[in-house]
């Protein structure tokens, strides 16, 4: 599951933090995933959903300099299945392990966190789970992320499984996802979903909205079997846990 779950320090009245946070709980726990991509996390976020999703692991930290201070992209993990077997964020960015370090036109600091992890259940294969977030003005920024993206990718073994989730704030057309999506990497829910309908938008507006872009996208190395992917429209009586929907993929490791 990739979530952007909307930063918890926004103005948004009735749709504040405080009176959804439950709502994003029980939304993660219904789909039960075993790998979760989170954007838009704030350290009061971090330690609520710790709190309740005892079973995961969680591994991320800011963009700024002070780890705790400001948004992170935070990956989460079933402890019962996954171990970490190491994990880095680093900053998307000419100049990588520079901490909050920005380049081209990108407005703010951009992160992703790379972590490797050991599949218990698996014959102990290892799985690199990215999780990321693109700048949302600036277009070059986009394009030169996912390129990064896509050199740290390819210099990973052959035959390695990798998943990555995201908002890259673009759209299926744009260079970044043409960047991403490739000869190796799989878009799962266009893996499933044959037929581009106008009903794709990932973007709620906390009103429910269908028709839009897809911005929010897990992918995945083509070692994997897509067994479904998903917009997950969940609403309790008309509200919505985020001004974002997640998106979730079933997969299975290829023989």
């Amino acid at each position: 599951m990739s979530f952007n779950i909307r930063l918890g320090v926004a103005n948004d009245g009735e749709n504040h933090w405080d009176k959804r946070k439950e709502l994003v709980f029980k939304t993660i726990k219904n789909f039960g995933p075993d790998l979760l991509g989170l954007q838009e996390v704030w350290h009061m976020q971090e330690e609520y959903l710790k709190n309740k999703l005892s079973d995961y692991a969680y591994y991320g930290r800011s963009r700024r300099t002070k780890p705790r201070e400001g948004e992170q992209c935070a990956v989460m993990f079933r402890k019962d299945r996954f171990e970490m077997v190491k994990g880095r964020t680093f900053w998307l960015s000419e100049t990588p392990d520079v901490v909050e370090s920005k380049s081209w036109d990108s407005s703010l600091p951009r992160i992703a966190n790379w972590t490797l992890l050991r599949d218990k259940k698996n014959n102990q294969s290892e799985v690199f789970f990215i999780n990321t977030h693109f700048d949302h003005k600036g277009k070059e920024s986009r394009k030169q992320a996912a390129l990064l993206l896509k050199r740290r990718i390819q210099e990973l073994k052959e035959g390695v499984q990798v998943i990555i989730t995201g908002d890259f704030n673009a759209k299926e057309s744009s260079e970044p996802y043409q960047g991403l999506v490739s000869d190796k990497i799989l878009d799962t829910y266009r893996t499933a979903h044959k037929n581009p309908t106008e009903e794709e938008s990932t973007l709620s507006g906390w009103n429910g909205r269908t028709s839009g872009n897809r911005i929010d996208w897990v992918l995945c190395s083509r070692n994997y079997r897509v067994l479904s992917a998903k917009i997950d429209r969940t609403e309790f009586n008309g509200r919505y846990p985020s001004d974002h929907y997640p998106v979730t993929a079933r997969l299975r490791p290829q023989k």
